[in-house]
């Protein structure tokens, strides 16, 4: 048996080992019941660049329709001029929004031709003064009634609102559009109609004509291919 200032020493130093032990078992049982920290969210996706369709070099063409009655003829004719000098482009973002920077249409309206001679004469020298404004241009800048996200395959129908600007004078225009969606390529027509005096137009009257409509269409056939 110890003696007494031996057990003694001995006692003491486990009751010293014991207090120093209590706390650090308290903090490792602390630690390990701790929830694991959740992991770092992941980084939020970038958002969709924008659709960006181009006109190819072929499939294009603008033209004007008016109605009129031809002298010695008892039913009206379509007086139509046609033009496939042709160039845009079209932005849309993620959200179906046109992007109006980068949205323009232009029509070369100075080799405009109809299947009547004396009438491409008298549009181009007299109604838009081509050799002043050889060219009639569309800045898109809105759309309506487009499906987001836009579809990848199929019919698709909206309107295409913007500014039109016809012989130096440019109005608020809104294009009626029926389109396909086949993979890459955007085909179809748009038509927009207004009358001679909103651009300042001459409307014709020489003798062969007996009337003409007041009311003039603008089509467009179009080809596009979206650029990624």
């Amino acid at each position: 048996m110890l003696p007494t200032p031996a057990r003694s020493a001995l006692v003491a130093g486990a009751l010293l080992s014991a207090a120093l032990l209590v706390p650090w078992g308290r903090a490792v049982a602390q630690a390990t019941s701790r929830p694991a920290k959740a992991p770092r969210r992941a980084a939020r996706e970038a958002p969709a660049p924008p659709v960006r369709y181009e006109t190819g070099p072929t499939g294009n063409a603008a033209r004007y329709r008016v109605r009129e009655r031809l002298a010695g003829k008892t039913l009206d004719n379509d007086a139509v001029g046609e033009t496939t000098a042709l160039a845009g482009v079209i932005m849309v973002d993620a959200a179906g929004q046109v992007l109006a920077d980068s949205s323009r249409f232009t029509a070369t309206v100075s080799g405009l031709t109809s299947d009547e001679p004396r009438r491409d004469r008298y549009v181009r020298n007299r109604i838009l003064v081509t050799d002043s404004f050889p060219t009639t241009t569309f800045q898109a800048t809105g759309v309506r009634g487009l499906a987001v996200p836009l579809p990848t395959a199929g019919p698709v129908a909206f309107d295409l609102l913007g500014t039109l600007t016809v012989k130096g004078v440019s109005r608020p225009a809104s294009w009626q559009v029926t389109a396909t969606v086949e993979g890459d390529r955007l085909t179809g027509r748009a038509v927009t109609r207004f009358t001679f005096a909103d651009y300042r137009l001459l409307q014709p009257k020489v003798s062969i004509l007996l009337g003409v409509a007041d009311t003039i269409a603008l089509e467009y056939d179009f080809a596009m291919t979206r650029r990624r």
